[in-house]
């Protein structure tokens, strides 16, 4: 039990999942949210970080949840991608680039604690919409390149330069940067890290920076002028809301026991969470889509915009607490027989 066999079993999960007609219904996961939990830890631990704002006097870790959907419609696939521990809020955006499996997104939310020009730049030339919510939008600085052209109201809204020369200077080497990064032979959050010295970026950091304030420009754009971008960035964020409730749910059980127990594998700890977390999405999923089966044999009108709007993170029918047993079932079919929403419980 370790953090790569954890990788390599939450692949099977979200490639289980996606098979699943329901999750294909809720989409292809083209946009992607990444978000942190914070958990206080109280034993000492060289995983956990001081932060009075978050843990008062004792340290605390954050868990990273990486959540994919459909794009460009208000769907809904709860397979989560990748969970690690991050001690800087700006590289959340990068761990989106390490995959545990399912299809590459096109788009990438995140919250304001993660905004970073550095990330803009990196993650627009690799490719991906970076969507970050971005607190006070009025007072935000925007840029443009050529600062003699007239652009009717736009000229006074965009107060920065962008310094194309200095991308020019940079550019080969932004380019091994981006290649690394899409080859896996580092991880974008190393490289962010590498980027800055004590908060401030270093030359090929900010001409990478500059290159990102070209997209982050269109993206604060976007944000004033179509009310659906908007609602698609919130509409993801609540998503990934939904999942914390359901990882909240698991961590209160025997699981956060364990975690809060003991100091050593604590990161097999957190991986765990993760694993279970994309069990129990994998279980509800399965489970949802026979129900529905099962009511469509039944000549029940299942209506489309219904089931788009079903969640694979309810959790009313987890229970977290007690003895488990792992002895397999007898289950002819592979499922366990669907009982009517009025039955009495076991």
């Amino acid at each position: 039990m370790r953090l790569a066999t954890y990788r390599a079993a939450n692949a099977a999960l979200i490639d289980a999942q996606a098979s699943i007609p329901l999750a294909q219904v809720w989409g292809g996961g083209l946009v992607a949210s990444v978000d942190g939990m914070r958990f206080v830890v109280p034993v000492p631990s060289v995983y956990a970080r001081p932060n009075p704002k978050y843990f008062g006097r004792r340290g605390g870790a954050t868990w990273l949840n990486i959540l994919k959907r459909a794009g460009r419609r208000a769907r809904r696939e709860g397979g989560g991608r990748h969970s690690a521990r991050l001690p800087v809020r700006a590289g959340r955006a990068g761990r989106a680039l390490d995959r545990d499996g399912g299809r590459r997104p096109e788009m990438i939310v995140t919250d304001t604690a993660s905004y970073n020009d550095i990330v803009f730049g990196l993650l627009t030339l690799a490719g991906f919409a970076y969507a970050s919510q971005l607190a006070d939008l009025p007072d935000q600085k925007m840029w443009r390149i050529d600062r003699t052209a007239d652009y009717g109201p736009f000229t006074d809204a965009a107060r920065g330069r962008v310094d194309l020369a200095r991308v020019e200077r940079h550019w080969e080497d932004i380019l091994r940067i981006i290649g690394s990064i899409h080859t896996g032979a580092v991880r974008a959050y190393d490289v962010i890290r590498m980027l800055s010295r004590d908060g401030r970026p270093t030359p090929l950091g900010d001409a990478i920076a500059h290159y990102g304030r070209i997209a982050k420009t269109l993206h604060i754009l976007r944000l004033a002028d179509e009310p659906g971008y908007r609602r698609q960035i919130k509409v993801q964020a609540n998503l990934q809301e939904g999942r914390h409730a359901l990882a909240r749910k698991i961590f209160h059980g025997r699981a956060g026991q364990l975690y809060q127990r003991y100091q050593d594998g604590m990161e097999d700890q957190i991986g765990a969470l993760g694993l279970v977390l994309n069990a129990l999405v994998l279980f509800t999923t399965r489970y949802m889509n026979a129900a529905l089966e099962q009511l469509r044999a039944s000549g029940v009108e299942v209506r489309e915009e219904d089931v788009a709007r079903l969640s694979p993170f309810v959790r009313h029918h987890i229970n977290m607490l007690g003895r488990y047993s792992f002895a397999l079932p007898e289950m002819p079919g592979g499922l366990r027989p669907l009982r009517a929403p009025d039955a009495t419980g076991e």
